[in-house]
């Protein structure tokens, strides 16, 4: 994770974001009635993702996953099992059951009573590390200190439990103040990393930056592995652009990566056009 070419494939939609994803994959709400019609669903365009000639370890360092898709099967073997012994791709688990209503310009997580379980079925299982997530939707001095304080309180707990988070508090790309609430986040970052335990390792997942290379002193500090970009939004092409300025930060991307993708196409139009989003984002990632 901290020294391989290439990047994180997130595909870890969960319940409310699940929709989305369904129909731009051309998938309506009206092939589904329930909610565990709509996880079969969203479960085999996943699995078509990951068992694709074109999804594997020589571009790809590894995959968030819902809870939903690590308690199911690819071709017979648990999801996180197959992304490391049959892909080479390092699995993740989202720990965070979402985001609470927004309140002074962030939305920190909501509380997560099972966290201890879920992580110890995650160890079980063979996962390598979480990803947890909040935004920050404006430069709120304060507010973006408690989001900053929950993701690194929680990231302790993670670390003690034998895996490694991904702390990812997003900015929102539409944020009328993105670039002075990404310096505030900078030095939030930087002063719980010199806060943590003794041999505690993370990543962080952000937003990409309006400053080239802003997060530059996060990468270098000794307790980070690997800092991720992830797409908030931005087209692949636009994404891709500002990942390749900002040198030493690799992608994260969710809905860049399956951008073209489409239940109908043939399977080797799907590859295809897989095989070229996965080049671009890879080539995008070696900056």
């Amino acid at each position: 994770m901290s020294e391989h070419p290439g990047f994180i494939a997130a595909l870890d939609q969960s319940g409310g974001s699940t929709p989305k994803a369904l129909a731009l994959y051309g998938v309506d709400e009206g092939r589904y009635s329930s909610e565990e019609e709509m996880y079969r669903l969203v479960q085999a365009m996943r699995t078509r993702i990951v068992t694709s000639g074109a999804f594997g370890g020589d571009r790809i360092l590894g995959a968030i996953l819902f809870e939903n898709t690590l308690d199911r099967d690819i071709e017979g073997r648990g999801s996180a099992g197959y992304l490391w012994d049959v892909k080479q791709v390092v699995p993740f688990l989202k720990v965070d059951k979402g985001l609470a209503d927004e309140a002074d310009g962030v939305q920190r997580m909501k509380p997560m009573p099972d966290l201890d379980a879920l992580l110890a079925k995650a160890v079980e299982r063979g996962v390598f590390g979480t990803k947890m997530r909040s935004v920050i939707k404006s430069a709120n001095p304060s507010a973006i200190g408690a989001i900053v304080d929950q993701q690194f309180e929680l990231a302790e707990r993670i670390v003690a439990a034998g895996l490694v988070p991904i702390v990812e508090p997003e900015v929102d790309i539409n944020a009328p103040d993105k670039a002075a609430a990404e310096d505030l986040l900078r030095d939030q970052l930087l002063g719980h990393l010199d806060s943590l335990s003794a041999g505690a390792q993370l990543l962080f997942k952000l937003t990409l930056p309006e400053q080239p290379n802003l997060y530059a002193p996060c990468i270098e500090h000794p307790a980070v592995v690997r800092v991720v970009a992830l797409s908030g939004g931005y087209s692949r092409e636009e994404a891709n652009r500002r990942l390749t300025a900002n040198a030493g930060v690799v992608a994260s991307f969710s809905r860049a990566l399956t951008e073209g993708l489409a239940e109908s196409l043939s399977p080797e139009e799907f590859d295809a056009t897989l095989d070229a989003s996965i080049q671009s984002i890879y080539d995008a990632s070696l900056t």
